[in-house]
């Protein structure tokens, strides 16, 4: 399973960028998430976090590429699927454009997109616009 969506944020990219890497405060953001726990400390390459999500169990998403102010990758694996999440920001003219992509591979990743792709796609496009909602909140 392949998603991705893009906003367009008008706040700069600085303000959106410490929003995202802020990854505690997400449930601030957005209904699709109840809590993520940071594991280690300070959150960059290599930090695993916890995240909660209502109706997914909990997982472990460790981050496997981190560019200040540009990008974070992570990734959670669980028996037969590996979920790759990417957070990419760049300048745009009025502010930042914001990409949230969403993959999974592995044998059991059709079953997974069956079973919880319609889920996983609205929870991605509820983070994106929480995101936005909040970057461009005074």
């Amino acid at each position: 399973m392949h998603f991705e969506i893009s906003v367009d944020i008008a706040a700069a990219p600085e303000t959106v960028w410490n929003l995202l890497k802020d990854v505690e405060r997400w449930p601030e953001m957005t209904a699709s998430i109840d809590r993520v726990e940071i594991l280690d400390r300070p959150f960059g390459l290599s930090s695993r976090a916890r995240v909660q999500q209502p109706k997914i169990p909990a997982a472990v998403w460790t981050v496997t590429a981190f560019t200040e102010n540009e990008t974070f990758t992570w990734e959670s694996r669980s028996p037969g699927v590996t979920t790759t999440a990417v957070h990419d920001i760049t300048p745009a003219p009025n502010g930042a454009t914001v990409r949230l992509t969403l993959d999974q591979k592995g044998p059991l990743a059709p079953l997974f997109a069956l079973l919880l792709g319609r889920l996983s796609r609205r929870y991605v496009t509820m983070e994106a616009h929480g995101l936005k909602a909040k970057a461009e909140t005074p």
